[in-house]
């Protein structure tokens, strides 16, 4: 067993905590199909949003983590449950009117018309054969955009193939025991209509909940009463039925061999419910990583329909996708607050790990969250030994005006001369970024305010010292000034001297670090900085 393969062996990151579970589950051995096997699932009736990323690059990095310390082959289903009903139409689609006749209605008596099912519904772009295709699409452009290895799965076609037929005659077979493991986690009405198969209606073509009027596990068919009342005998297989969703879970885990799926915590009880139903088809449930749903700035859970959370595409218009893999990396086990104040946090984070990364020893960088990021091969960091952060990088937007990203390469040539956007293309696009950034949340919100006799006196004292430190003080040289002016003046606390330095310099209560940002903004530039903040001109002018 060679080194590396010891070290991922003992390697306390989560993704390798999960990989020797899964090692466990097959005994070191390749199962029977030839593959270990990853699945995510997906929802198609709405767009991929921040919770499929979510899912996908954790599994990913899982599965790569197994990749470490196994030889056993290994695929990644991304499962697509694109046979449901529509059961209403999404605030983000066109065409609403034309969706609405095909989503699902509630009766009078208290029941629901199922919808048609996902890929047989007209998609309302117009660009594909259903609505349901135009969303795997999406989700496959999505996932693609990411360079996610991944098989893409559909429930329409697994249904309709056949490849599901003998585990749901299982199914059907064990229809009473189900029934037991169902029903006690249901309502009193819902009791008595529920039934694990939805059939199709041969008449509408809608995904019907109906319950069973008699079950005929020899024949492979169950008789309903259709939505005009007329009883109706259907097979189960073929598409001709589908199950419901805890039902349908367990069922694909064992139709498919699934060795390994994550889920949220609001699955919890899915997960139960499954993992009995799939022994009982005898099957066994996959390991699963129950892991924290995101929360907004409020604490509150975020909702696709409240519209109250951070998207993909938010995210990537002001930080770079990685930085967004770090982010779901970090204690995925953990309630996370997302929103767009986290962002500058997360690059920051990312750039901190891809600086330490080559300095650390083999056994240190399996614990690196840029190594499960990059699947073991992380990039050089943004700007070299230059050490640039977003931080600093928005603050020199900020004090600047930038309005485009040459503005700020002229300050960062200046100070590294080897850079450039080409020798250096992640450096610029976070400078893009930073751009974003600043112009859509730190400009609006700056609020600039005159110093106080003592912080005039420390500042005066530092513009002062600004013109004769030695020409070649690099950035800890002036922060060690910075912090030796700071401590001459009767600050309450050094901390408020530092304060002082980036309400009334750059217009907000937190900054970064002050000596990082001279060296980069520029020495004689910061000291007329400090100049005009003396004399009371509006610093938010360039």
């Amino acid at each position: 067993m060679s080194s590396d393969r010891d070290l991922a062996l003992k390697a306390r990151a989560w993704p390798f905590e999960e990989a020797r579970k899964l090692e466990q589950r097959v005994g070191g051995k390749t199962p029977e199909k030839g593959y270990v096997l990853f699945e995510t699932g997906y929802g198609p009736s709405g767009l991929p949003h921040i919770g499929t990323f979510a899912e996908v690059v954790r599994t990913t990095m899982v599965r790569h983590a197994f990749h470490c310390i196994s030889d056993i082959p290994t695929r990644l289903f991304a499962f697509s449950d694109d046979m449901d009903g529509l059961r209403k139409v999404p605030d983000n689609v066109p065409n609403q009117e034309m969706l609405a006749k095909y989503a699902a209605v509630p009766l009078a008596n208290g029941d629901i018309l199922g919808g048609i099912p996902l890929t047989k519904i007209p998609d309302p772009f117009g660009q594909h054969e259903s609505f349901g295709h135009h969303n795997n699409a999406r989700l496959r452009g999505f996932l693609d955009t990411f360079g996610f290895e991944y098989e893409f799965q559909s429930a329409t076609e697994c249904y309709t193939s056949g490849r599901f037929d003998r585990t749901l005659i299982v199914v059907l077979q064990h229809y009473d025991e189900i029934m037991k493991i169902m029903l006690p986690t249901l309502g009193g009405v819902r009791q008595k209509t529920y039934c694990p198969f939805l059939p199709i209606s041969p008449k509408s073509g809608r995904v019907l909940h109906a319950p069973a009027v008699e079950v005929k596990p020899d024949k492979g068919t169950i008789v309903f009463r259709d939505e005009n009342d007329q009883l109706f005998e259907t097979g189960v297989t073929g598409g001709k039925c589908k199950l419901q969703w805890r039902a349908d879970w367990p069922m694909r885990w064992v139709a498919l061999d699934v060795d390994y799926e994550m889920s949220g915590k609001d699955l919890i009880s899915s997960v139960e419910l499954g993992t009995k139903i799939a022994r009982v088809i005898g099957g066994r449930p996959p390991v699963n990583l129950t892991y924290e749903l995101f929360l907004d700035d409020k604490g509150e859970k975020i909702s696709k329909s409240k519209g109250n959370g951070l998207s993909v595409e938010d995210w990537l218009k002001y930080a770079p996708w990685e930085s967004l893999g770090l982010f779901m990396f970090q204690k995925p086990r953990a309630a996370k607050k997302l929103y767009f104040d986290v962002i500058p946090r997360a690059v920051d984070d990312y750039i901190q790990q891809l600086e330490a990364f080559p300095k650390q020893d083999a056994a240190q960088r399996l614990e690196n969250p840029a190594w499960h990021v990059h699947a073991g091969k992380p990039p050089a960091p943004p700007g070299g030994r230059a050490h640039l952060t977003f931080g600093i990088l928005l603050n020199l937007a900020a004090v600047a005006n930038a309005e485009n990203k040459s503005v700020l390469w002229g300050f960062i040539q200046r100070y590294a001369p080897d850079a450039s956007p080409k020798s250096d293309p992640l450096l610029d696009h976070l400078v893009g970024h930073a751009i974003a950034y600043y112009r859509d949340f730190v400009k609006p919100t700056r609020k600039y305010r005159a110093p106080d006799e003592t912080e005039r006196a420390a500042l005066s004292e530092l513009a002062e010292a600004l013109k004769t430190l030695p020409a070649d003080a690099d950035a800890e040289a002036i922060q060690n000034e910075v912090y030796a002016i700071g401590k001459k003046h009767p600050f309450k606390e050094l901390r408020g001297w530092f304060q002082a330095l980036y309400e009334v310099l750059l217009g907000q209560s937190q900054g970064p670090r002050f000596g990082s940002f001279v060296a980069l903004y520029g020495r004689e530039e910061s000291r007329r900085l400090i100049e005009r903040a003396l004399k009371g001109e509006d610093l938010s002018k360039a």
